[in-house]
């Protein structure tokens, strides 16, 4: 709204508004407005968390050492998507539909673990919505983005063709052709597309909730994927850069790199309450919601194929997950000590402490190469 204000309606009266059309300068600003939220309202909403008697309810199974933190105040989400949407209306260009898809992807996700948070509340139990009616809601808001996407595909405003890291030549459409004739099957064209919508978006924002079980993990680890992001975006929609690394020049989705400047300070504003020991967890209202953003910025740049690398630790934590169960139903074996993986050296003797600097590091390494393959090509 304020680039709205100050640069399209008051520039013309007052020349030195033009520096808010540089995006890089909203996009500091946003980042720094989203810091600010955070570390303001922070201690109000831990307060009214605990008036409300909103604490988490740890599962007897997870490491004993947890169970210290019981009864601390959850669904801080709430005040991650505060502090990343406001910024992002306030400095963004209100005009680019790309900016609202994203907007809407975190709010849809958020209110999905926001349900979740509050039937866990209600129950006093450590078990929420059930997990088909949690990927019901998933998959519903997902495919309302997919749909989103298709209609801006049409006005030749987004492109469905991957893009391919190491291979610069190589760019799978996710449409199917059909035959000029056959037009009642026509729609079926995007269907690889939703799929696939569906797939990354509900693999990003579960494998972000199964990375949340330590102090500061998976905020920590989104700081640097969403500073990831924030530089793809920035390069796919700047079109000296976009043309020098080869990428598809998408000069809308440049925009997306103040949201993503948003995430990035409201994620830092929120560790500061979330460091060691916590005094407040995120909730699934905020992995969630947190992990619908990364997917939905990561699908628009059409960067999807990036994200194993973007969220490197949140990918080895789904995957720990997967095999663990598999591991077990399959040979009634267990891979690791404890699934996810944090738990795993946890219980090898690692302080919480060293586990979550040493994912940290390994996360910053991950999205260094991410970024490294822009050029590797």
């Amino acid at each position: 709204m304020l680039y709205w204000l100050l640069y399209q309606k008051l520039y013309p009266f007052f020349h030195p508004f033009r520096i808010f059309r540089f995006l890089t300068f909203r996009t500091a600003f946003a980042s720094g407005t989203a810091l600010l939220i955070a570390l303001l309202i922070g201690p109000y909403v831990i307060q009214k968390l605990q008036e409300f008697q909103i604490g988490q309810y740890i599962r007897e199974e997870g490491p004993k050492s947890h169970q210290k933190k019981s009864g601390t105040p959850t669904m801080g989400g709430v005040l991650i998507a505060i502090a990343v949407l406001l910024p992002t209306i306030l400095w963004s260009d209100p005009a680019n539909p790309f900016v609202w898809i994203a907007v809407f992807s975190t709010l849809a996700f958020g209110a999905v673990g926001f349900a979740d948070d509050y039937i866990k509340v209600v129950k006093r139990r450590n078990l929420g919505l059930t997990g088909r009616a949690k990927l019901l809601g998933q998959g519903i808001a997902a495919i309302c983005v997919a749909v989103a996407l298709i209609v801006l595909q049409q006005f030749k405003m987004f492109s469905t063709s991957l893009t391919v890291p190491f291979a610069k030549s190589l760019r799978p459409d996710l449409l199917w052709h059909w035959p000029m004739h056959i037009h009642y099957i026509g729609f079926l064209a995007f269907l690889p597309f939703v799929i696939w919508v569906v797939f990354v978006l509900m693999g990003s924002t579960n494998a972000v909730n199964l990375t949340d079980g330590l102090d500061g993990l998976a905020i920590g680890c989104t700081i640097i994927a969403a500073a990831a992001l924030a530089v793809l975006t920035y390069v796919s929609g700047h079109v000296v850069f976009a043309d020098y690394l080869e990428l598809q020049r998408m000069p809308l989705v440049g925009e997306l790199t103040v949201f993503c400047g948003s995430m990035v300070g409201a994620s830092i504003g929120f560790l500061w309450y979330n460091a060691h020991p916590a005094e407040v967890f995120m909730g699934d209202v905020g992995s969630l919601a947190l992990g619908g953003a990364i997917g939905t910025v990561a699908i628009i740049i059409r960067q999807e194929l990036l994200l194993p690398f973007i969220g490197g630790i949140f990918v080895i934590e789904a995957v720990s997950v997967m095999l663990q169960v598999g591991s077990y139903k399959l040979r009634k074996k267990r891979i690791f000590k404890m699934a996810p993986l944090h738990h795993h050296f946890e219980q090898l003797g690692w302080s919480e402490s060293k586990v979550i600097a040493r994912f940290w590091i390994l996360a910053l390494v991950f999205a260094l190469f991410a970024l490294t393959t822009l050029k590797l090509r």
